[in-house]
């Protein structure tokens, strides 16, 4: 490693030593992802197959279990779906009779 008193004075070279070492320091970053590669390779992220079955399993569970709870929270929505249909229907029965919302009749008299 160069120190302060060895190191030139002029930009363009200075410049030059820089990029020389950030390019080395790259190719050195390649060569230990590779030694990485190499040693801890593709067996090192596989899992072995009982692994693999329990996550599996642990899955499947959540789901179930999601899916029984969309069951129990539907008869609730339905009770509500209800709710909303009969007062819909209510809504239009009156609509229907002759009596408008604002109190006025269908054939323009006023019913107030």
């Amino acid at each position: 490693m160069a120190t302060t008193d060895t190191l030139p004075d002029d930009p363009g070279t200075l410049k030059a030593m820089l990029l020389a070492e950030r390019a080395r320091a790259e190719r050195l970053e390649q060569i230990i992802k590779e030694l990485q590669r190499h040693r801890f390779g593709r067996r090192a992220e596989t899992l072995p197959e009982d692994q693999l079955l329990l996550g599996l399993e642990e899955v499947e569970q959540t789901a179930a279990s999601t899916e029984a709870e969309n069951e129990a929270a539907a008869p609730a929505e339905r009770a509500s779906h209800a709710r909303l249909r009969a007062a819909q229907a209510a809504l239009n029965r009156f609509s229907a009779g002759g009596i408008q919302a604002d109190g006025s009749q269908r054939n323009g008299q006023v019913t107030r």
